[in-house]
Protein backbone atom coordinates (compact mmCIF):
# COMPACT_ATOMS: atom_id res chain seq x y z
CA UNK A 1 0.00 0.00 0.00
CA UNK A 2 1.25 3.50 -0.79
CA UNK A 3 2.35 5.60 2.17
CA UNK A 4 -0.02 8.43 1.22
CA UNK A 5 -2.63 9.26 -1.44
CA UNK A 6 -1.67 10.86 -4.73
CA UNK A 7 -1.76 14.67 -4.47
CA UNK A 8 -4.24 15.87 -7.12
CA UNK A 9 -4.85 19.57 -7.62
CA UNK A 10 -6.65 21.22 -10.53
CA UNK A 11 -5.78 22.49 -13.10
CA UNK A 12 -3.22 19.64 -13.44
CA UNK A 13 -3.40 18.43 -17.06
CA UNK A 14 -4.07 14.68 -17.08
CA UNK A 15 -3.55 12.36 -20.06
CA UNK A 16 -5.13 8.88 -19.85
CA UNK A 17 -4.08 5.88 -21.95
CA UNK A 18 -6.96 3.54 -22.78
CA UNK A 19 -9.47 6.25 -21.91
CA UNK A 20 -12.29 4.28 -23.57
CA UNK A 21 -12.06 1.50 -20.99
CA UNK A 22 -14.96 1.45 -18.58
CA UNK A 23 -12.74 1.75 -15.49
CA UNK A 24 -10.43 4.44 -16.89
CA UNK A 25 -13.37 6.43 -18.27
CA UNK A 26 -15.01 6.49 -14.83
CA UNK A 27 -11.93 8.17 -13.37
CA UNK A 28 -11.76 10.52 -16.39
CA UNK A 29 -15.34 11.63 -15.75
CA UNK A 30 -14.64 12.46 -12.11
CA UNK A 31 -11.57 14.44 -13.10
CA UNK A 32 -13.50 16.38 -15.75
CA UNK A 33 -16.32 17.16 -13.36
CA UNK A 34 -13.80 18.43 -10.79
CA UNK A 35 -12.29 20.83 -13.30
CA UNK A 36 -9.18 18.95 -14.47
CA UNK A 37 -8.21 19.29 -18.15
CA UNK A 38 -8.31 15.68 -19.44
CA UNK A 39 -6.99 14.18 -22.66
CA UNK A 40 -6.70 10.55 -23.63
CA UNK A 41 -6.21 8.01 -26.35
CA UNK A 42 -7.48 4.58 -27.29
CA UNK A 43 -7.18 2.08 -30.11
CA UNK A 44 -10.77 2.41 -31.33
CA UNK A 45 -13.77 4.69 -31.24
CA UNK A 46 -16.63 3.66 -28.96
CA UNK A 47 -19.74 5.03 -27.33
CA UNK A 48 -17.56 5.90 -24.32
CA UNK A 49 -14.96 7.89 -26.29
CA UNK A 50 -17.70 9.73 -28.16
CA UNK A 51 -19.44 10.60 -24.88
CA UNK A 52 -16.21 11.74 -23.21
CA UNK A 53 -15.64 14.25 -26.00
CA UNK A 54 -19.05 15.80 -25.38
CA UNK A 55 -18.15 15.97 -21.67
CA UNK A 56 -15.00 17.99 -22.35
CA UNK A 57 -12.17 15.50 -22.84
CA UNK A 58 -9.76 15.64 -25.78
CA UNK A 59 -9.78 12.08 -27.14
CA UNK A 60 -7.53 10.76 -29.90
CA UNK A 61 -7.94 7.41 -31.61
CA UNK A 62 -4.55 5.79 -32.02
CA UNK A 63 -1.49 5.96 -29.78
CA UNK A 64 1.28 8.44 -30.60
CA UNK A 65 3.83 10.42 -28.55
CA UNK A 66 2.26 13.56 -30.04
CA UNK A 67 -0.85 12.89 -27.92
CA UNK A 68 1.14 13.82 -24.81
CA UNK A 69 1.36 17.51 -25.74
CA UNK A 70 0.68 19.61 -22.64
CA UNK A 71 0.28 16.62 -20.31
CA UNK A 72 1.55 16.98 -16.74
CA UNK A 73 0.42 13.56 -15.45
CA UNK A 74 0.05 10.33 -17.45
CA UNK A 75 -2.40 7.66 -16.29
CA UNK A 76 -2.29 4.00 -17.28
CA UNK A 77 -4.10 0.80 -16.39
CA UNK A 78 -2.74 -2.73 -16.14
CA UNK A 79 -4.07 -3.34 -19.66
CA UNK A 80 -1.54 -0.91 -21.17
CA UNK A 81 1.56 -2.80 -22.40
CA UNK A 82 5.09 -1.57 -21.74
CA UNK A 83 5.54 -1.24 -25.50
CA UNK A 84 2.85 1.45 -25.82
CA UNK A 85 4.52 4.40 -27.64
CA UNK A 86 2.89 7.02 -25.41
CA UNK A 87 4.03 5.23 -22.27
CA UNK A 88 7.58 4.97 -23.60
CA UNK A 89 7.60 8.65 -24.61
CA UNK A 90 6.17 9.75 -21.24
CA UNK A 91 8.94 7.99 -19.36
CA UNK A 92 11.62 9.32 -21.68
CA UNK A 93 10.29 12.84 -21.13
CA UNK A 94 10.30 12.39 -17.34
CA UNK A 95 6.54 12.80 -17.02
CA UNK A 96 5.01 11.24 -13.90
CA UNK A 97 3.21 7.99 -14.81
CA UNK A 98 0.67 6.58 -12.35
CA UNK A 99 -1.87 3.76 -12.31
CA UNK A 100 -5.57 4.56 -12.67
CA UNK A 101 -6.15 3.32 -9.11
CA UNK A 102 -3.71 5.90 -7.72
CA UNK A 103 -5.78 8.69 -9.28
CA UNK A 104 -8.93 7.16 -7.82
CA UNK A 105 -7.21 7.08 -4.43
CA UNK A 106 -6.30 10.75 -4.78
CA UNK A 107 -9.89 11.62 -5.64
CA UNK A 108 -11.03 9.99 -2.39
CA UNK A 109 -9.16 12.56 -0.29
CA UNK A 110 -11.59 14.83 1.54
CA UNK A 111 -14.58 12.59 0.83
CA UNK A 112 -16.40 9.93 2.79
CA UNK A 113 -15.09 7.16 0.53
CA UNK A 114 -16.71 3.73 0.27
CA UNK A 115 -14.89 0.99 -1.65
CA UNK A 116 -16.27 -2.35 -2.78
CA UNK A 117 -14.09 -5.27 -3.90
CA UNK A 118 -14.14 -9.05 -4.09
CA UNK A 119 -14.28 -11.80 -6.69
CA UNK A 120 -17.92 -11.53 -7.76
CA UNK A 121 -20.62 -8.88 -7.42
CA UNK A 122 -18.50 -5.84 -6.59
CA UNK A 123 -19.99 -3.81 -9.46
CA UNK A 124 -23.53 -4.66 -8.38
CA UNK A 125 -22.86 -3.92 -4.72
CA UNK A 126 -21.11 -0.60 -5.35
CA UNK A 127 -23.90 0.43 -7.73
CA UNK A 128 -26.54 -0.51 -5.18
CA UNK A 129 -24.74 1.46 -2.46
CA UNK A 130 -24.61 4.55 -4.68
CA UNK A 131 -28.25 4.07 -5.68
CA UNK A 132 -29.54 3.65 -2.11
CA UNK A 133 -27.56 6.65 -0.84
CA UNK A 134 -28.87 8.70 -3.75
CA UNK A 135 -32.48 7.75 -3.13
CA UNK A 136 -31.99 8.54 0.56
CA UNK A 137 -31.07 12.10 -0.45
CA UNK A 138 -27.34 11.88 0.29
CA UNK A 139 -26.23 12.77 -3.27
CA UNK A 140 -23.18 10.48 -3.55
CA UNK A 141 -20.49 10.69 -6.19
CA UNK A 142 -19.45 7.36 -7.70
CA UNK A 143 -16.94 5.66 -10.02
CA UNK A 144 -17.88 2.13 -11.06
CA UNK A 145 -16.62 -0.26 -13.72
CA UNK A 146 -19.95 -0.60 -15.51
CA UNK A 147 -22.77 1.59 -16.77
CA UNK A 148 -25.49 2.12 -14.14
CA UNK A 149 -28.85 1.89 -15.85
CA UNK A 150 -30.48 4.17 -13.26
CA UNK A 151 -27.99 6.97 -13.94
CA UNK A 152 -26.95 6.35 -17.55
CA UNK A 153 -23.25 6.62 -16.68
CA UNK A 154 -20.44 4.86 -14.83
CA UNK A 155 -19.35 7.92 -12.83
CA UNK A 156 -20.55 11.26 -11.56
CA UNK A 157 -19.46 14.04 -9.23
CA UNK A 158 -22.29 15.12 -6.93
CA UNK A 159 -22.81 17.54 -4.06
CA UNK A 160 -22.80 14.99 -1.22
CA UNK A 161 -19.80 13.98 0.86
CA UNK A 162 -19.84 10.29 -0.18
CA UNK A 163 -17.76 8.81 -2.99
CA UNK A 164 -18.62 5.18 -3.83
CA UNK A 165 -16.05 3.22 -5.86
CA UNK A 166 -15.73 -0.26 -7.28
CA UNK A 167 -12.17 -1.39 -6.50
CA UNK A 168 -10.39 -3.78 -8.84
CA UNK A 169 -8.82 -6.78 -7.14
CA UNK A 170 -7.54 -8.35 -10.38
CA UNK A 171 -4.07 -6.80 -10.11
CA UNK A 172 -3.87 -5.78 -6.46
CA UNK A 173 -4.40 -2.14 -7.41
CA UNK A 174 -7.14 -1.69 -4.80
CA UNK A 175 -4.22 -1.14 -2.43
CA UNK A 176 -3.64 2.25 -4.06
CA UNK A 177 -6.99 3.58 -2.85
CA UNK A 178 -7.99 5.09 0.47
CA UNK A 179 -11.61 4.25 1.38
CA UNK A 180 -13.02 4.97 4.81
CA UNK A 181 -15.30 1.95 4.55
CA UNK A 182 -14.48 -1.19 2.56
CA UNK A 183 -16.75 -4.06 1.50
CA UNK A 184 -15.26 -7.43 0.60
CA UNK A 185 -18.14 -9.23 -1.07
CA UNK A 186 -16.50 -12.64 -1.46
CA UNK A 187 -13.09 -14.14 -2.19
CA UNK A 188 -12.40 -17.07 -4.51
CA UNK A 189 -9.55 -18.19 -6.72
CA UNK A 190 -9.46 -15.75 -9.63
CA UNK A 191 -6.96 -13.65 -11.59
CA UNK A 192 -4.38 -16.37 -11.16
CA UNK A 193 -2.07 -14.68 -13.65
CA UNK A 194 -1.45 -12.23 -10.78
CA UNK A 195 -2.09 -14.17 -7.54
CA UNK A 196 -0.92 -17.63 -8.76
CA UNK A 197 -3.35 -19.47 -6.48
CA UNK A 198 -6.05 -18.97 -3.84
CA UNK A 199 -3.51 -18.80 -1.04
CA UNK A 200 -1.74 -15.96 -2.84
CA UNK A 201 -4.96 -13.99 -3.06
CA UNK A 202 -5.86 -14.54 0.60
CA UNK A 203 -2.36 -13.65 1.75
CA UNK A 204 -2.47 -10.44 -0.30
CA UNK A 205 -5.81 -9.33 1.15
CA UNK A 206 -4.78 -10.20 4.72
CA UNK A 207 -1.58 -8.17 4.41
CA UNK A 208 -3.55 -5.22 3.08
CA UNK A 209 -6.08 -5.32 5.92
CA UNK A 210 -3.26 -5.55 8.46
CA UNK A 211 -1.42 -2.53 7.03
CA UNK A 212 -1.54 0.82 8.90
CA UNK A 213 -3.40 2.73 6.18
CA UNK A 214 -6.11 0.15 5.48
CA UNK A 215 -9.79 1.13 5.82
CA UNK A 216 -11.00 1.65 9.37
CA UNK A 217 -14.46 0.21 8.71
CA UNK A 218 -14.95 -3.19 7.10
CA UNK A 219 -17.96 -5.12 5.80
CA UNK A 220 -17.40 -8.84 5.14
CA UNK A 221 -19.65 -11.54 3.69
CA UNK A 222 -20.09 -13.68 6.78
CA UNK A 223 -21.05 -16.82 4.83
CA UNK A 224 -17.72 -16.85 2.99
CA UNK A 225 -15.03 -18.87 4.77
CA UNK A 226 -12.27 -17.18 2.74
CA UNK A 227 -13.42 -13.71 3.83
CA UNK A 228 -13.50 -14.83 7.45
CA UNK A 229 -10.05 -16.40 7.07
CA UNK A 230 -8.60 -13.12 5.75
CA UNK A 231 -10.21 -11.23 8.63
CA UNK A 232 -8.69 -13.65 11.15
CA UNK A 233 -5.23 -13.45 9.58
CA UNK A 234 -5.34 -9.66 9.64
CA UNK A 235 -6.52 -9.55 13.26
CA UNK A 236 -9.45 -7.32 12.29
CA UNK A 237 -13.12 -7.11 13.16
CA UNK A 238 -15.86 -6.28 10.68
CA UNK A 239 -19.55 -5.77 10.17
CA UNK A 240 -20.80 -9.03 8.66
CA UNK A 241 -23.72 -9.70 6.33
CA UNK A 242 -25.21 -12.96 5.10
CA UNK A 243 -27.47 -15.82 6.15
CA UNK A 244 -25.35 -17.18 9.00
CA UNK A 245 -26.90 -16.67 12.42
CA UNK A 246 -23.81 -14.79 13.62
CA UNK A 247 -24.01 -12.10 10.92
CA UNK A 248 -24.72 -8.51 11.98
CA UNK A 249 -27.04 -8.06 8.99
CA UNK A 250 -28.77 -11.41 8.67
CA UNK A 251 -31.24 -12.70 6.09
CA UNK A 252 -33.94 -14.50 8.06
CA UNK A 253 -36.10 -15.54 5.08
CA UNK A 254 -35.52 -15.52 1.33
CA UNK A 255 -37.91 -16.34 -1.49
CA UNK A 256 -37.11 -16.19 -5.21
CA UNK A 257 -40.11 -14.89 -7.12
CA UNK A 258 -39.95 -14.82 -10.91
CA UNK A 259 -37.36 -12.26 -11.99
CA UNK A 260 -36.70 -11.09 -8.43
CA UNK A 261 -36.64 -11.95 -4.76
CA UNK A 262 -38.19 -11.08 -1.43
CA UNK A 263 -36.19 -11.31 1.79
CA UNK A 264 -36.45 -10.42 5.47
CA UNK A 265 -33.50 -8.79 7.20
CA UNK A 266 -32.41 -8.44 10.81
CA UNK A 267 -29.85 -5.78 11.73
CA UNK A 268 -27.62 -5.13 14.74
CA UNK A 269 -30.47 -3.26 16.43
CA UNK A 270 -33.34 -5.59 15.57
CA UNK A 271 -35.73 -6.60 12.82
CA UNK A 272 -35.62 -4.43 9.68
CA UNK A 273 -38.58 -6.02 7.93
CA UNK A 274 -39.02 -7.22 4.37
CA UNK A 275 -37.29 -6.01 1.20
CA UNK A 276 -38.04 -6.65 -2.47
CA UNK A 277 -35.48 -6.74 -5.30
CA UNK A 278 -36.39 -6.99 -8.97
CA UNK A 279 -33.19 -8.72 -10.07
CA UNK A 280 -32.99 -12.52 -10.32
CA UNK A 281 -31.25 -15.04 -8.13
CA UNK A 282 -30.10 -15.49 -4.57
CA UNK A 283 -26.73 -13.96 -5.44
CA UNK A 284 -28.36 -10.63 -6.29
CA UNK A 285 -30.36 -10.73 -3.06
CA UNK A 286 -27.10 -11.15 -1.14
CA UNK A 287 -25.55 -8.28 -3.12
CA UNK A 288 -28.49 -6.17 -1.98
CA UNK A 289 -27.94 -7.19 1.66
CA UNK A 290 -24.28 -6.13 1.38
CA UNK A 291 -25.32 -2.75 0.00
CA UNK A 292 -28.03 -2.29 2.62
CA UNK A 293 -25.51 -2.94 5.40
CA UNK A 294 -23.40 -0.06 4.08
CA UNK A 295 -26.20 2.37 3.26
CA UNK A 296 -27.86 1.94 6.64
CA UNK A 297 -24.55 2.36 8.49
CA UNK A 298 -23.94 5.55 6.48
CA UNK A 299 -27.24 7.10 7.58
CA UNK A 300 -29.73 6.12 4.88
CA UNK A 301 -33.15 5.52 6.41
CA UNK A 302 -34.61 2.01 6.44
CA UNK A 303 -37.86 3.11 4.79
CA UNK A 304 -36.03 5.07 2.10
CA UNK A 305 -34.02 1.95 1.28
CA UNK A 306 -37.08 -0.28 1.36
CA UNK A 307 -38.91 2.01 -1.07
CA UNK A 308 -35.93 2.41 -3.40
CA UNK A 309 -34.68 -1.16 -3.67
CA UNK A 310 -37.44 -2.57 -5.93
CA UNK A 311 -36.81 0.20 -8.47
CA UNK A 312 -33.08 -0.54 -8.93
CA UNK A 313 -32.46 -1.43 -12.59
CA UNK A 314 -28.96 -2.85 -12.31
CA UNK A 315 -25.91 -2.66 -14.59
CA UNK A 316 -25.41 -2.90 -18.31
CA UNK A 317 -24.52 -6.48 -19.32
CA UNK A 318 -25.00 -7.86 -15.83
CA UNK A 319 -27.93 -10.19 -16.45
CA UNK A 320 -29.17 -7.88 -19.20
CA UNK A 321 -32.35 -9.55 -20.44
CA UNK A 322 -33.86 -9.31 -23.93
CA UNK A 323 -37.32 -10.70 -24.64
CA UNK A 324 -37.20 -12.26 -28.11
CA UNK A 325 -40.50 -13.80 -29.13
CA UNK A 326 -40.94 -17.01 -27.11
CA UNK A 327 -37.36 -16.79 -25.87
CA UNK A 328 -35.34 -14.91 -23.29
CA UNK A 329 -31.78 -13.89 -24.21
CA UNK A 330 -29.43 -12.83 -21.40
CA UNK A 331 -25.98 -11.19 -21.50
CA UNK A 332 -23.65 -11.40 -18.50
CA UNK A 333 -19.96 -10.51 -18.21
CA UNK A 334 -19.32 -13.10 -15.51
CA UNK A 335 -16.60 -15.63 -16.34
CA UNK A 336 -15.82 -17.13 -12.91
CA UNK A 337 -17.44 -20.56 -12.34
CA UNK A 338 -19.02 -19.55 -9.03
CA UNK A 339 -20.68 -16.59 -10.72
CA UNK A 340 -21.81 -18.68 -13.68
CA UNK A 341 -23.33 -21.23 -11.31
CA UNK A 342 -25.23 -18.48 -9.47
CA UNK A 343 -26.54 -16.89 -12.67
CA UNK A 344 -27.76 -20.22 -14.06
CA UNK A 345 -29.43 -21.11 -10.77
CA UNK A 346 -31.18 -17.74 -10.79
CA UNK A 347 -32.32 -18.20 -14.38
CA UNK A 348 -33.64 -21.69 -13.76
CA UNK A 349 -36.00 -20.27 -11.15
CA UNK A 350 -37.97 -18.32 -13.78
CA UNK A 351 -37.10 -19.86 -17.17
CA UNK A 352 -40.21 -21.35 -18.81
CA UNK A 353 -38.23 -24.27 -20.26
CA UNK A 354 -34.60 -25.21 -20.88
CA UNK A 355 -31.65 -22.92 -20.11
CA UNK A 356 -28.92 -22.84 -22.78
CA UNK A 357 -25.50 -21.48 -21.80
CA UNK A 358 -23.06 -19.99 -24.32
CA UNK A 359 -19.59 -19.53 -22.85
CA UNK A 360 -16.38 -17.95 -24.13
CA UNK A 361 -13.66 -19.10 -21.68
CA UNK A 362 -11.11 -16.62 -20.34
CA UNK A 363 -7.37 -17.22 -19.79
CA UNK A 364 -5.45 -20.52 -19.66
CA UNK A 365 -4.60 -19.98 -15.98
CA UNK A 366 -8.26 -19.50 -15.08
CA UNK A 367 -9.62 -22.66 -16.68
CA UNK A 368 -6.59 -24.71 -15.57
CA UNK A 369 -6.82 -23.86 -11.88
CA UNK A 370 -10.63 -23.94 -11.79
CA UNK A 371 -11.27 -26.77 -14.25
CA UNK A 372 -13.21 -28.90 -11.78
CA UNK A 373 -15.30 -25.91 -10.68
CA UNK A 374 -16.16 -25.17 -14.32
CA UNK A 375 -17.09 -28.83 -14.67
CA UNK A 376 -19.96 -28.41 -12.21
CA UNK A 377 -20.81 -24.76 -12.93
CA UNK A 378 -23.10 -25.58 -15.86
CA UNK A 379 -25.21 -28.20 -14.07
CA UNK A 380 -28.38 -26.05 -14.36
CA UNK A 381 -27.98 -25.63 -18.13
CA UNK A 382 -29.80 -28.10 -20.35
CA UNK A 383 -27.20 -27.42 -23.04
CA UNK A 384 -23.85 -25.62 -22.93
CA UNK A 385 -22.03 -24.31 -25.99
CA UNK A 386 -18.33 -23.51 -25.48
CA UNK A 387 -16.43 -21.48 -28.05
CA UNK A 388 -12.87 -20.28 -28.58
CA UNK A 389 -10.77 -19.25 -25.58
CA UNK A 390 -9.87 -15.60 -25.00
CA UNK A 391 -6.21 -15.91 -23.99
CA UNK A 392 -5.56 -12.29 -22.92
CA UNK A 393 -2.03 -12.81 -24.25
CA UNK A 394 -1.17 -15.61 -21.80
CA UNK A 395 1.38 -18.29 -22.65
CA UNK A 396 -0.48 -21.54 -23.41
CA UNK A 397 -0.49 -24.32 -20.81
CA UNK A 398 0.16 -27.69 -22.50
CA UNK A 399 -2.99 -29.78 -22.66
CA UNK A 400 -5.21 -26.98 -21.33
CA UNK A 401 -7.55 -25.45 -23.88
CA UNK A 402 -11.24 -25.09 -24.70
CA UNK A 403 -11.72 -28.76 -25.76
CA UNK A 404 -10.11 -29.81 -22.45
CA UNK A 405 -12.63 -27.64 -20.61
CA UNK A 406 -15.49 -29.14 -22.64
CA UNK A 407 -14.48 -32.61 -21.45
CA UNK A 408 -14.42 -31.36 -17.84
CA UNK A 409 -18.02 -30.16 -18.22
CA UNK A 410 -19.12 -33.35 -20.02
CA UNK A 411 -17.55 -35.54 -17.31
CA UNK A 412 -20.02 -34.09 -14.80
CA UNK A 413 -23.02 -35.17 -16.85
CA UNK A 414 -23.85 -31.94 -18.67
CA UNK A 415 -24.70 -31.84 -22.37
CA UNK A 416 -22.00 -29.70 -23.95
CA UNK A 417 -20.86 -28.91 -27.50
CA UNK A 418 -17.61 -27.28 -28.59
CA UNK A 419 -17.95 -24.62 -31.32
CA UNK A 420 -14.31 -23.78 -32.22
CA UNK A 421 -15.06 -20.62 -34.22
CA UNK A 422 -17.20 -18.04 -32.46
CA UNK A 423 -18.53 -16.98 -35.87
CA UNK A 424 -20.21 -20.38 -36.18
CA UNK A 425 -22.22 -19.98 -32.98
CA UNK A 426 -25.22 -18.43 -34.73
CA UNK A 427 -25.52 -21.43 -37.03
CA UNK A 428 -25.34 -23.85 -34.11
CA UNK A 429 -27.83 -21.81 -32.08
CA UNK A 430 -30.32 -21.79 -34.95
CA UNK A 431 -30.09 -25.57 -35.03
CA UNK A 432 -30.11 -26.32 -31.28
CA UNK A 433 -32.36 -23.69 -29.68
CA UNK A 434 -36.04 -24.65 -29.52
CA UNK A 435 -39.23 -22.88 -28.46
CA UNK A 436 -39.23 -21.28 -24.99
CA UNK A 437 -35.49 -21.79 -24.41
CA UNK A 438 -33.67 -19.16 -22.35
CA UNK A 439 -30.19 -18.48 -23.80
CA UNK A 440 -27.50 -16.97 -21.56
CA UNK A 441 -24.28 -15.60 -23.08
CA UNK A 442 -21.25 -15.49 -20.74
CA UNK A 443 -18.37 -13.47 -22.20
CA UNK A 444 -17.47 -10.01 -23.44
CA UNK A 445 -18.47 -7.42 -26.00
CA UNK A 446 -17.76 -9.57 -29.06
CA UNK A 447 -19.96 -12.38 -27.76
CA UNK A 448 -22.64 -9.87 -26.76
CA UNK A 449 -22.75 -8.50 -30.29
CA UNK A 450 -23.53 -12.03 -31.42
CA UNK A 451 -26.18 -12.32 -28.68
CA UNK A 452 -27.85 -9.15 -29.97
CA UNK A 453 -27.87 -10.56 -33.50
CA UNK A 454 -29.41 -13.82 -32.31
CA UNK A 455 -32.05 -11.98 -30.28
CA UNK A 456 -32.94 -9.91 -33.33
CA UNK A 457 -33.35 -13.09 -35.38
CA UNK A 458 -35.62 -14.61 -32.74
CA UNK A 459 -37.73 -11.46 -32.62
CA UNK A 460 -38.03 -11.55 -36.41
CA UNK A 461 -39.44 -15.07 -36.27
CA UNK A 462 -42.18 -14.14 -33.81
Amino acid sequence: MQSSPLDLRAPLRVHMLGIGGVGVSAVARLLLQRGFPVSGSDVRESSITLALRTEGATVTIGHSPANLAGAELVVVSTAIPETNPELIAARQAGLPVVHRSEVLGGLMVGRRAIGVTGTNGKGSVSSLVAFLLDRAGLQPSFAIGAMLLDFGTNAREAAGRHLVCELDESDGSFENTWPDRLVINNLEADHLNYYKDLEGLLRHFAAYLASPGSPRLLHIFGDDSNCLDVLRRAGRTAITFGRDAACDYRVTALALEGFGSRFSLAGPRGDLGEFVLNLPGEYNAMNAVAALSVALEEGAGVEACRTALPTFKGLENRFTLIRAGRHLVVKDYISHPAGIRSVLAGAKAFAPARVVAVFKPYRFTMIHYLGDEYGTAFADAGLTLVTELYTAGEVPIPGVDAPWLVEKIRAHGSEVQFVPAMGDLLTVLRDRVVSDDTVIFFGGDDLFALADSFAAELQGRS
